[in-house]
């Protein structure tokens, strides 16, 4: 070569050329009139200012370095490639600040593209690849027109019950009212609107107008009795007042338990629980206070008589429906042990449907973008995988469905080997495609599987996401051992376990020990002999082929490195090291080949770590309709009939891991939710007994919630959980509202507790039927949402709905008879502790 020519070494070109580009102080000259700042000629600022530099002399004739080396401009890594739509491009990520709204941030960058525009040739294009904001745009305005439509839904079941404009329009102000003053705290406190929050909003729309309805139709009843509209309002506003007060304490004590979760399901709902306890808390003060004013002065007797045709007819209507309620209530009141066996029934099938249940972490949603990793052999070269690489990206952009692709190949932060390569699919609007991300991706797989030599791993990307690595596929499962060659053995073999799972689709493992090698022999000898240390060799292989940095460009702008390596032509394959030559300190340069030799042998692309220790991760994906929980138990048990060795530890990463932590946690974050309620109702009602009544009517709803799941073979997942645990507040608002009022007629009127709980039933049957509908409702637009992101509500609705269906059927009858049970229990149990019988008013407080 022309180095060895004139007897130089690439130390000697990488020393001149480090030398020759410096950029420091010089110091300053200060004299009695004038004082000057030392400079210099010292900086090279592009390639042709390199070509002239003097590397060495040679029989008085200097060596520059042009004379043995190419110098250019080019990229300093030019085994990096991107493509949009198969076209060459640069790709730049933009990711918000912690805190920052990204609406708001991906507004400002938009405003300052035709800018960018415009400082660019005519040739350069600048588009917009992928917007995430699209989709969280699109899924606002959903939940937006569902938050509209539940108001809508609320206000007509209000007229359809009270059947008066001026009545409906009294409820009908509370929900207005109540958002205006959650937004206010929302504002104070810094929160945004968002699919959580626009969710707790949403479902709250059906119950903060339950304080209201409870509170006009208690004095719309003393109004039919004959009372002035403003004796009416005082003395039902008192009446009610406690129960009203029970209903929010005990609503917002069910929501207590998520603001004090530590793991990321706290973090992710404590916004979404402050966010419905504002919203509760707001109703009440208005249901207990512009309400009661606004009866005064709305409401007016009307006789009967005067009433229009439609009014006496649904009043008809009701009157026979709680008619038939109160001959079937007193059957079920003659059948009390059957009724309690039945509530005993709904508790225990609540514990077996939840056994039962297919449960995941987060549903699968569709946000409109595909995140595709590719894989090749591990002895792939570059321009080999880059070839590939628009094999697939070719067939992906033949969907109907695709929008746009971007493709990325080459070694960076996430992608840390040559074999693997990124697409990023943009699919069209939601309204725009007939299939979801999902469908899509199983449509794509067969087509990509006819391209040779290489695969894409599939997952559709979500807005909600635990995830802290990179994977080929969705789910992970890390195995890690201190012992490198026991990993490298077990490996494989649970990889292929894995993989005969019928649960599991996509099993993938990051351990890539299959690359080549080139390894260098030395023969330390003949090298000593020559003066050659393997320290020299090792700096002049990575001299050569290492894209060494010598020295760096400074610019009023930028900064370029300046890389040392051969031309690409001695880079192809190991017999160019024959090609490279040592200059020891002392004599010619001598051939690589005059003392080594190289072997071929494998070695590994990548050394993963977790932990300070060795570590490979698995990933999968699931197959169709198989939930996480299924898969979890697979793995487990593959794990245990593989007989792993005990130094092997084997856990799951990311989603799988929190799915784990959170299945530990449900029954505990269930348990604390009923015991807040237990100790408030204690507090309120003052008594041990009454608050286990109330809570008897839980389970009912649990199996509700539970078999609509199944009906719409929806995963109980940590959404639905929430659904949960807001149906304990749900549901003991009718047994709240029966037990006030048999507990006031025992008190005040001296009724024995059968004819108290039989007539509060009676008396509550209408308000207990607004209320539920309205919660009801309140969460149908969630259930039956098909827009952008109606996967993450679609579980929350369908539990409540679910829920306060079954539990409205049963809770009206095995109320009363929990009651009476109770009533006895306590009669009994002060009859042994006094030793004679105890007044029956006495014996209900």
């Amino acid at each position: 070569t022309a180095l060895a020519a004139n007897g130089l070494g690439l130390e000697d070109v990488r020393t001149a050329l480090a030398q020759a580009n410096v950029d420091q102080a010089k110091g300053n000259f200060d004299g009695q009139h004038q004082s000057y700042t030392i400079a210099a000629n010292d900086q090279l600022l592009s390639s042709d200012n390199y070509r002239p530099i003097i590397i060495a002399y040679r029989n008085g004739a200097p060596v520059r370095l042009s004379d043995v080396a190419l110098a250019i401009d080019g990229a300093e890594n030019a085994r990096q490639a991107a493509w949009m739509n198969g076209l060459p491009a640069v790709i730049m990520n933009i990711q918000r600040q912690p805190g920052a709204n990204i609406v708001a941030v991906v507004d400002r960058i938009e405003a300052l593209l035709p800018q960018l525009r415009a400082s660019l040739p005519s040739s350069v294009e600048v588009a917009t690849l992928t917007d995430r904001t699209t989709t969280i745009r699109a899924s606002v305005k959903d939940v937006q027109f569902s938050l509209m439509l539940t108001v809508a839904l609320v206000v007509m079941v209000i007229f359809l019950f009270l059947r008066s404009l001026s009545a409906t329009v009294i409820p009908s102000i509370a929900v207005p009212l109540s958002l205006v003053g959650t937004f206010g705290v929302m504002y104070l406190l810094g929160y945004s609107l968002n699919n959580l929050s626009l969710m707790a909003l949403t479902i709250s729309t059906g119950f903060v107008v339950d304080d209201a309805i409870v509170m006009i139709e208690n004095i719309s009843r003393y109004i039919e009795e004959g009372d002035s509209p403003l004796q009416a309002a005082l003395k039902g506003a008192k009446q009610i007042g406690f129960t009203i007060l029970s209903l929010t304490v005990s609503l917002v004590a069910v929501l207590i338990p998520l603001l004090f979760m530590g793991d990321i399901v706290g973090r992710l709902f404590r916004e979404f629980a402050i966010t419905l306890a504002v919203t509760i808390l707001v109703s009440a003060v208005v249901s207990l206070t512009l309400t009661p004013m606004m009866c005064a002065k709305l409401l007016r007797h009307r006789p009967e008589a005067q009433q229009g045709r439609l009014y006496r007819a649904s009043e008809r209507a009701f009157n026979s429906v709680i008619a038939r309620y109160g001959s079937s209530l007193q059957w079920v009141l003659r059948h009390q042990t059957a009724t309690l066996l039945v509530t005993i029934g709904t508790l225990a099938g609540t514990l077996w449907l939840y056994v039962v249940v297919p449960k995941g972490f987060f549903p699968v949603q569709d946000t409109g973008v595909i995140l595709g990793i590719s894989e090749s052999p591990q002895t792939i070269s570059f321009d080999a995988m880059a070839e590939r690489q628009q094999a697939l990206a070719k067939v992906i952009l033949q969907d109907p469905e695709v929008e746009s692709l971007s493709s990325f190949i080459g070694v960076d932060g996430t992608n840390t080997t040559v074999n693997s390569g990124r697409i990023q699919i943009n699919l069209k609007p939601h309204d725009e495609r007939g299939a979801s991300a999902s469908e899509i991706i199983r449509r794509l797989q067969p087509k990509l599987a006819e391209v040779r030599g290489i695969t894409l791993f599939m997952q559709p990307v979500q807005d909600l996401t635990v995830e802290d690595r990179v994977s080929r596929t969705q789910f992970q499962y890390s195995v890690e051992d201190a012992d490198p060659n026991v990993l490298n053995a077990w490996t494989p073999r649970l990889v292929a376990k894995l993989g005969t799972l019928p649960e599991l689709r996509d099993v993938a493992s990051d351990q890539q020990n299959g690359g080549l090698e080139a390894s260098l022999v030395i023969d330390r000898d003949t090298a000593s002999r020559l003066g050659i240390t393997p320290q020299l060799i090792d700096d002049t292989l990575y001299d050569a082929f290492g894209q060494r940095q010598v020295s760096t460009i400074f610019t009023q702008l930028n900064q370029y490195h300046v890389v040392l390596e051969v031309a690409p032509r001695y880079q192809q394959n190991p017999d160019a090291l024959k090609d490279i030559y040592v200059r020891p300190p002392t004599g010619p340069p001598a051939p690589l080949s005059a003392f080594t030799h190289f072997e071929p042998a494998t070695t590994a692309l990548a050394a993963n770590h977790q932990g300070q220790f060795p570590a490979v991760t698995l990933s999968f994906n699931l197959a169709p309709g198989v939930s996480l929980g299924d898969a979890v138990q697979a793995i487990q048990g593959a794990e245990r009939d593989m007989g792993l060795p005990a130094s092997i530890h084997a856990e799951f990463q990311g989603t799988a891991q929190a799915f784990q932590n959170s299945l530990s946690n449900e029954p505990l974050l269930i348990l604390a939710a009923l015991v807040t309620v237990y100790i408030v109702l204690g507090v309120l009602y003052e008594s041990y007994i009454h608050p286990v009544t109330i809570l008897s009517t839980l389970p009912s709803a649990g199996v509700g919630a539970i078999l609509a799941l199944l009906i719409c073979h929806t995963e109980f997942s940590v959404i639905a959980l929430i659904g949960i645990i807001l149906l304990i507040g749900i549901v003991k608002k009718n047994a709240i509202m029966m037990i006030d009022f048999a507990l006031e007629a025992e008190r005040k009127e001296g009724k024995p507790p059968e004819e108290a709980i039989y007539q509060a039933c009676l008396l509550r049957f209408r308000p207990i039927m607004m209320t539920t509908m309205a919660a009801l409702l309140g969460g149908l637009p969630l259930a039956l949402g098909t827009g952008t992101g109606s996967e993450l509500r679609k579980p929350l609705g369908i539990t409540i709905v679910g829920g306060l269906l079954l539990s409205q059927l049963l809770t009206l009858y095995t109320t009363p008879v929990v009651y009476l049970a109770f009533d006895r229990l306590a009669r009994r149990f002060q009859g042994l502790r006094v030793g004679n019988p105890i007044d029956p008013e006495m014996a209900t407080e």
